[in-house]
């Protein structure tokens, strides 16, 4: 069994994520799963998997292609290298909505406001 390095670990906040994770098909969970251990592993992840989110502070997406269909899952991070994982959608047009980010800063503010 070979190890890989991680820089940085993801984990969980609440049931948020997993909420919208159990209600994917095999394929998109896998390519989920993958991207994420792709992101830990990777010391310079490319924009095509992780991207900040412009008209915000700390906000980031995952970002998911399996075929044709395009997954978000929003995400910031806590001391460097821990990632929380907040809610994730299944994106339809091409602009991210407004709802979904405002949803993903609630859980940001949330989070910090718990630590």
């Amino acid at each position: 069994m070979e190890f890989k390095r991680k820089y940085r670990t993801a984990i969980f906040y609440k049931d948020y994520f997993e909420k919208f994770f159990i209600k994917q098909s095999e394929k998109v969970r896998a390519k989920i799963i993958w991207t994420i251990q792709l992101i830990e592993e990777l010391e310079r992840i490319p924009e095509s998997f992780l991207k900040r989110i412009e008209s915000t502070i700390g906000l980031y997406e995952i970002r998911i292609k399996q075929g044709k269909d395009i997954f978000r899952i929003f995400c910031f991070f806590d001391k460097g290298k821990l990632i929380i994982l907040a809610n994730g959608f299944q994106k339809k047009t091409q602009k991210t909505p407004k709802k979904e980010i405002e949803r993903a800063l609630k859980i940001m503010e949330e989070y910090k406001n718990e630590k």
